[in-house]
């Protein structure tokens, strides 16, 4: 069987590949399936799941969606939801109008720091998509008022950063129903940015999130230690959750992680999907 890679960004959101070009380009890397999963947008699945079908290759629907969360960020992953589900369209027509209220103020920020940027830049920059803070990165970096994405991030994009500015997100409750009601499964994605100290208070939150609906742990994911993934996997067995992972991968850093493979050790069965099948299955007989 090959391998898999569930956590995968396109131009729908921040990627730097379209849709059917990701598909394409993780066939030919031969993996077995893929999930595209762009930040509070199904904009890109309709393209990619056409492509998947067109060239026999197998495309999970997904979506990232940052949910409301402190210290650091949380951010949930749905798999398998209905495209087409009203609900859904209408939760997330809304985060997207939050992105492009903040974008805006962003360019302010920057323009009072002395960066001279404008929207339009940024918009050229997303290529047509969604814009969101890497493209305002790559516009800094290539301005050269950054070296790179990170030091972007780090001098004026990144959460308490001079040029942040915060946006609205739905509770994590809101958006492990909305998902669940549109038939998704709820993942909690790369724990690793939650900023919890200690494992007691991740307990806590996993057993919240429980109680709500989640399914399942991202445990493999490139910037994991080793020890992390063997505790969230751990986490996981405790308390029932599926195990999945994925490469995070945008296509900006492109020498030093790539689809499927994150920086070279990755390499996720197929069993991960259908662990994740079981569990949309096992909820569509409870419905």
């Amino acid at each position: 069987m090959g391998h898999v890679d569930l956590h995968l960004h396109t131009t729908a959101s921040d990627g730097v590949m379209s849709p059917s070009e990701i598909v394409k380009y993780a066939k030919a890397k031969g993996l077995q399936a893929i999930s595209i999963t762009d930040h509070d947008t199904i904009g890109g699945l309709e393209e990619g799941l056409a492509e998947g079908r067109r060239i026999g290759f197998e495309v999970i629907p997904g979506i990232e969606i940052s949910a409301e969360h402190s210290p650091g960020s949380m951010h949930l992953l749905g798999y398998f939801m209905d495209i087409h589900h009203p609900r859904l369209k209408e939760r997330l027509a809304h985060l997207q109008q939050a992105r492009a209220e903040r974008n805006p103020k962003m360019v302010e920020k920057l323009n009072h720091l002395g960066v001279d940027l404008t929207y339009e830049e940024v918009v050229r920059a997303s290529g047509g998509g969604q814009v969101g803070r890497p493209h305002f990165a790559q516009v800094l970096v290539e301005k050269k008022y950054a070296r790179n994405f990170q030091d972007a991030f780090e001098r004026y994009l990144k959460k308490g950063a001079p040029a942040y500015v915060d946006k609205f997100r739905y509770s994590p409750r809101e958006a492990i129903h909305f998902v669940n009601e549109a038939g998704g499964v709820v993942v909690l994605g790369h724990p690793n940015t939650l900023g919890l100290s200690g494992s007691n208070e991740l307990d806590n939150l996993i057993l919240s999130l429980l109680k709500e609906g989640l399914k399942g742990i991202e445990a493999f994911y490139p910037e994991h230690s080793s020890y992390e993934i063997v505790y969230y996997k751990a986490l996981a067995e405790r308390y029932g959750l599926v195990v999945t992972g994925g490469t995070d991968y945008h296509g900006i850093e492109k020498e030093s992680l790539d689809i499927g493979v994150g920086r070279g050790d990755m390499k996720l069965p197929y069993s991960i999907v259908e662990a994740l099948k079981a569990v949309r299955d096992q909820s569509f007989q409870s419905h």
